[in-house]
């Protein structure tokens, strides 16, 4: 699902790479992600929009998509220390990392597009904030629910 902006689409890959951290731990996370790079390098259109191909990977939104590998990384580091109890913690496990990601993606956007620092900041990351937080939400209500509902399993099976 993508809402086309220019020059950094609206997805839910971050919900995405959220729901992969929270559950995934850091090590498996990374390197999901990195497969799913190597994927799209490949030509498999799994990008944004159906996008493949080493274009697509080292263009406008390439600081964002080697930073999800990062943010993979991050989010399950902040759940194995402890931060994988209850929605808000897990909120928060989910939001920084997103926030992180705004790092190498306007900084990609920056180095590969005619942009100024300043003007990449107002279309990489300022309209995305707000639809973070959503995400981080919704990502710590679905892993969390999906915890208790294992949990139920657990015990009718017991």
């Amino acid at each position: 699902m993508s809402i086309p902006m220019f020059p950094v689409p609206m997805t839910l890959q971050t919900l995405a790479i959220s729901l992969i951290g929270l559950t995934f731990g850091t090590r498996l996370a990374a390197f999901t992600v990195l497969a799913y790079l190597a994927q799209g390098a490949l030509g498999f259109p799994v990008f944004a929009n159906g996008g493949a191909g080493l274009v697509k990977l080292f263009g406008p939104t390439s600081g964002f998509l080697f930073g999800f590998v990062a943010m993979a990384f991050l989010t399950g580091w902040l759940v194995e220390r402890g931060l994988s109890g209850g929605v808000l913690r897990l909120s928060v496990a989910a939001f920084v990392p997103a926030t992180v990601l705004y790092v190498p993606g306007v900084l990609g956007l920056w180095l590969v597009t005619p942009l100024d620092l300043s003007s990449a900041i107002m279309v990489g990351a300022v309209p995305f904030l707000l639809g973070d937080v959503v995400k981080a939400l919704l990502a710590a209500f679905v892993v969390a629910g999906g915890a208790r509902l294992l949990k139920s399993f657990g015990s009718l099976i017991h």
